[in-house]
Protein backbone atom coordinates (compact mmCIF):
# COMPACT_ATOMS: atom_id res chain seq x y z
CA UNK A 1 0.00 0.00 0.00
CA UNK A 2 1.39 3.37 -1.02
CA UNK A 3 0.88 6.25 1.45
CA UNK A 4 -1.47 9.05 0.37
CA UNK A 5 1.31 11.63 0.11
CA UNK A 6 3.09 9.45 -2.45
CA UNK A 7 -0.08 8.31 -4.23
CA UNK A 8 -0.98 11.93 -4.91
CA UNK A 9 2.32 12.59 -6.71
CA UNK A 10 2.53 12.68 -10.47
CA UNK A 11 4.92 10.26 -12.12
CA UNK A 12 7.37 13.08 -12.81
CA UNK A 13 7.32 14.40 -9.23
CA UNK A 14 7.72 10.91 -7.75
CA UNK A 15 10.60 10.14 -10.11
CA UNK A 16 12.32 13.43 -9.26
CA UNK A 17 12.07 12.70 -5.54
CA UNK A 18 13.29 9.14 -6.08
CA UNK A 19 16.31 10.41 -8.03
CA UNK A 20 17.10 12.80 -5.17
CA UNK A 21 16.99 9.97 -2.66
CA UNK A 22 19.26 7.81 -4.80
CA UNK A 23 21.79 10.63 -5.13
CA UNK A 24 21.66 11.27 -1.39
CA UNK A 25 22.27 7.59 -0.60
CA UNK A 26 25.03 7.27 -3.20
CA UNK A 27 26.94 10.14 -1.60
CA UNK A 28 26.83 8.28 1.71
CA UNK A 29 26.54 11.46 3.72
CA UNK A 30 23.43 10.36 5.60
CA UNK A 31 23.21 8.80 9.03
CA UNK A 32 22.17 5.15 9.08
CA UNK A 33 18.67 5.77 10.46
CA UNK A 34 18.06 8.50 7.87
CA UNK A 35 19.40 6.25 5.12
CA UNK A 36 17.01 3.45 6.10
CA UNK A 37 14.05 5.85 6.14
CA UNK A 38 15.10 7.31 2.79
CA UNK A 39 15.51 3.82 1.31
CA UNK A 40 12.04 2.80 2.49
CA UNK A 41 10.50 5.95 0.99
CA UNK A 42 12.46 5.34 -2.20
CA UNK A 43 11.02 1.84 -2.44
CA UNK A 44 7.50 3.25 -2.11
CA UNK A 45 8.23 5.91 -4.73
CA UNK A 46 9.57 3.23 -7.07
CA UNK A 47 6.41 1.16 -6.60
CA UNK A 48 4.28 4.25 -7.33
CA UNK A 49 6.24 5.03 -10.50
CA UNK A 50 5.92 1.42 -11.67
CA UNK A 51 2.18 1.58 -11.04
CA UNK A 52 1.85 4.79 -13.07
CA UNK A 53 3.83 3.25 -15.93
CA UNK A 54 1.67 0.12 -15.87
CA UNK A 55 -1.46 2.29 -16.10
CA UNK A 56 -0.01 4.18 -19.06
CA UNK A 57 0.96 0.90 -20.73
CA UNK A 58 -2.60 -0.40 -20.36
CA UNK A 59 -3.93 2.68 -22.12
CA UNK A 60 -1.47 2.29 -24.97
CA UNK A 61 -2.24 -1.40 -25.32
CA UNK A 62 -5.89 -0.56 -25.94
CA UNK A 63 -4.90 0.40 -29.49
CA UNK A 64 -6.00 -2.54 -31.61
CA UNK A 65 -5.27 -3.71 -35.12
CA UNK A 66 -8.09 -5.37 -37.04
CA UNK A 67 -7.69 -8.27 -39.45
CA UNK A 68 -7.75 -5.93 -42.46
CA UNK A 69 -4.88 -3.89 -41.03
CA UNK A 70 -6.85 -0.86 -39.86
CA UNK A 71 -6.02 0.68 -36.53
CA UNK A 72 -8.59 1.58 -33.93
CA UNK A 73 -8.71 2.23 -30.26
CA UNK A 74 -10.94 1.17 -27.43
CA UNK A 75 -11.59 3.07 -24.21
CA UNK A 76 -9.08 2.08 -21.58
CA UNK A 77 -10.41 0.51 -18.45
CA UNK A 78 -8.74 1.90 -15.36
CA UNK A 79 -9.68 0.68 -11.97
Amino acid sequence: MVPKDIASLSFEDALKELEGIVQQLERGQVKLDEAITAYERGALLKRHCEQKLAEAKMKVEKIVFSADGTVSSQPAETA
